[in-house]
C-alpha cells in the first residue's frame, strides 16, 4: 500500500513519464517514416538528392549515391553538391540566390548535362513546399529537391505516340526531347538544331496531340510509358 508522500511522488512523476512515453512514441513513428520514405526513393532509378540552400546534400537515393560515386556529371565535395559542368553550378546558385531557399517562381529547373563518354543527363532542380520539406525529418532541412537521369531521348512507347497522333519522325524526335529535358533552348542542344526548328516540330505537336503546353506532353508520354523504377 502507498502511503500520502508515495502518492505525492507518483502524481509528480507520472506527468513526466507520460511526457517520456509519448516522445518515444513520436520519435519511433519519425524513424519509421523516414525509412519509409529512404525504401521508396531507393526504388527509383532516377538519381534523386535533397539539398539545402547551400546545394549540401540532406539526402540522395542509391542512384544517386552511385552517380556520385562516379564522379562524371555530379560530385560531392565536402558534402555540397557540385557539377562538373561550371554553368550547372551557376545555375544552381542562381535558383538559390542567397535568400536561405530556391526561388519560388521557378516551378522547375531543366538542365541539361552531358558526361565525360558523351552520355547525356537530365537533370530537374524542383523547390520542396513547407509541407514537403517537413513531411519527413530526413528532409526538413531541404529545401529543393534534384532529379537526375540518362536522356533516353525516345520516351517508352514511342511507335505507338507516333501512330497514335500520326507524328513524322522529325516531331517525334522532337516530343521526345521535350519529354525527357523539358525546355526548347536545351532540346535544341541536345537533338544540335535550331530553336526555330525545334518550335515548329513542337506547334505541330501540339496541334496533333490537342494539347498546349510541354507538361501535356509529358502526360501523354506518361500514359504510354511504365513507371520509373527498377
Amino acid at each position: 500500500m502507498a502511503d500520502a508522500d508515495m502518492r505525492r511522488l507518483i502524481a509528480a512523476v507520472a506527468p513526466h513519464a507520460r511526457r517520456a512515453l509519448l516522445v518515444n512514441k513520436s520519435i519511433d513513428a519519425t524513424v519509421s517514416q523516414a525509412a519509409t520514405f529512404a525504401d521508396i526513393l531507393n526504388g527509383l532509378s532516377a538519381a534523386i538528392f535533397l539539398i539545402d540552400a547551400s546545394c549540401r546534400i540532406v539526402h540522395a537515393n542509391s542512384a544517386g549515391h552511385d552517380i556520385v560515386g562516379a564522379g562524371d556529371v555530379l560530385r560531392s565535395v565536402n558534402g555540397q553538391l557540385v557539377a562538373r559542368d561550371a554553368q550547372v553550378n551557376q545555375t544552381f546558385r542562381k535558383a538559390f540566390a542567397g535568400h536561405g531557399k530556391i526561388a519560388t517562381d521557378a516551378a522547375c529547373i531543366a538542365l541539361p548535362m552531358i558526361g565525360v563518354d558523351g552520355e547525356r543527363y537530365v537533370a530537374h532542380l524542383l523547390p520542396l513546399t513547407a509541407a514537403a520539406r517537413s513531411a519527413t525529418a530526413t528532409a526538413y532541412k531541404s529545401v529543393a529537391a534534384l532529379f537526375v537521369r540518362k536522356a533516353a531521348m525516345q520516351i517508352a512507347g514511342s511507335e505507338i505516340i507516333a501512330r497514335s497522333f500520326d507524328l513524322t519522325p522529325a516531331e517525334l524526335r522532337v516530343m521526345s526531347a521535350v519529354v525527357e529535358i523539358g525546355g526548347v533552348p536545351e532540346t535544341a542542344t541536345a537533338l544540335g538544331i535550331a530553336e526555330s526548328t525545334v518550335k515548329t516540330h513542337l506547334h505541330r505537336v501540339f496541334a496533333k496531340t490537342g494539347s498546349s503546353r510541354q507538361a501535356d506532353l509529358v502526360k501523354i508520354a506518361a500514359g504510354f510509358s511504365n513507371p520509373p523504377v527498377h
